[in-house]
């Protein structure tokens, strides 16, 4: 990679990955992409306003800028998803085949992310392989496994550098919640430092894969960055840190805030949602085709998560 894309680089990962592809790549040479802008962004480096259903405007930006690789982050989330299901279809996979058509007209190196969503009820639940049944009952879901295929096809069919992983639910202090089911994973430390007390809308004992954003972002560069050679599963690798609950999570912030309370009043439509995701997944395949490796297990992620969101809030823990 030498001069990069983000689409959505204002969400919840393209907000920080755009920042450290900066870092190693210089700011000249990551455009920042998004519907929307916010004050600062184009202080930081290269940025467009691009709306990802509009496969011309994305054509333009990616030529006009000479890059040569497309991370492709816009996506409607997994419970916005449900919500506005056409809508979802329209960005989630209007937005990939339009970015899949520019990588292949200027013959660009491509990453976009799936996630646990691509999972169903029927997948194994505990330390999901890699390779198995993909029966999502969402919408999110239909489109992720929708876009592994996709990926697939524009890799073999038009031999474009496409690569993915699955991500499981993401914590980070950066940018807010973005309407995933994972989000209270991301909540929960918030109302730790603001109230001392969560009400979580995931039921207790429901464990879902999660993974903190400093992870994630080393993940995604460290694929884009391996050799292809050694890349067999290419688009939808499992990568995961740590398997957990919401009781999980509040049993490590009490080990800093020992008075923390949680309590749970379930959304039925979320909750069903991570009843259909494993509550654990296998990354053998990521360990062994590119050296994946989480550093951040629930304690290491916790005391940074309180440090921060603590600084951001200006409170003293």
């Amino acid at each position: 990679m030498k001069k990069i894309l983000v689409t959505g680089a204002l969400g919840q990962i393209g907000s920080e990955l755009t920042s450290k592809l900066r870092e190693i790549y210089g700011s000249d040479n990551v455009i920042g992409t998004d519907i929307r802008k916010i004050d600062g962004q184009q202080e930081q480096g290269p940025f467009e306003l691009v709306d990802v259903t509009d496969g011309k405007q994305l054509f333009d930006i990616a030529k006009r800028y000479e890059v040569d690789t497309i991370m492709h982050l816009a996506a409607l989330l997994s419970a916005k998803a449900e919500s506005f299901p056409k809508v979802a279809w329209d960005i989630n996979m209007g937005g990939l085949v339009n970015a899949l058509e520019v990588s292949k007209n200027l013959d660009l190196q491509f990453f976009t992310p799936s996630s646990i969503g691509a999972f169903g009820p029927t997948t194994p639940k505990d330390q999901t392989p890699q390779d198995t049944f993909q029966r999502p009952t969402t919408m999110y879901g239909v489109n992720k496994v929708a876009g592994e295929l996709l990926c697939d096809y524009y890799y073999h069919r038009f031999n474009i550098d496409t690569r993915g992983v699955r991500f499981p639910g993401l914590i980070s202090y950066v940018a807010p919640p973005g309407g995933g089911t994972t989000d209270y994973a991301v909540e929960i430390y918030y109302e730790a430092i603001k109230h001392n007390a969560y009400e979580s809308y995931i039921a207790e004992g429901t464990y879902m894969d999660m993974m903190y954003m400093p992870d994630a972002l080393n993940a995604i560069i460290k694929l884009m960055e391996a050799d292809p050679s050694r890349l067999v599963h290419r688009n939808a690798f499992n990568i995961s840190a740590i398997s957990a609950q919401p009781g999980d999570f509040a049993n490590a912030i009490r080990k800093h805030l020992p008075d923390f309370k949680l309590s749970y009043k379930v959304d039925p439509v979320r909750q069903q949602i991570a009843e259909s995701w494993p509550n654990s997944i296998d990354s053998a395949a990521a360990a062994n085709e590119w050296g994946f490796k989480a550093d951040y297990d629930i304690d290491r992620m916790t005391k940074e998560m309180l440090e921060k969101v603590s600084t951001k809030f200006n409170v003293k823990q």
